[in-house]
């Protein structure tokens, strides 16, 4: 995706767990009535669930433009703070092999990477 991942940061001191652990796995699901296209987005933390409460990530940042959605998203789960600036889960933490789902509808898909995260045992 364009953006990248320059910029990720790991807070905390050692846990085994980095933000290369979590993952956005992006799809298109069916149109809204109207037309507008729509996609499936999944925020994954895939850190082994053997590392216990170090296997956590919080804070997490994702880059995402100007993120609009004709589909209202449960600002909870996702939300645009500023340009190229989305929120996960209002900063809470994904254990490990805990994922969130929403869907948003826009003319196009947005590239969404994840840009920064507070992980291991902080």
């Amino acid at each position: 995706f364009p953006g990248g991942g320059g910029g990720l940061s790991m807070g905390g001191g050692g846990g085994g767990c980095t933000v290369a652990d979590l993952a956005i796995l992006q799809g298109e699901t069916t149109p809204l009535p109207d037309g507008i296209p729509s996609f499936s987005v999944q925020v994954i933390n895939l850190c082994g669930r053997a590392q216990g409460p170090c296997s956590a990530a919080s804070d997490i940042h994702v880059s995402c433009g100007w993120f609009a959605s004709a589909k209202l998203v449960n600002p909870h789960l996702f939300r645009r703070l500023r340009f190229n600036d989305c929120i996960v889960n209002d900063s809470k933490a994904l254990r490990g092999g805990q994922s969130i789902t929403f869907e948003y509808a826009n003319s196009f898909q947005y590239p969404l990477t994840i840009s920064s995260a507070k992980t291991g045992c902080h």
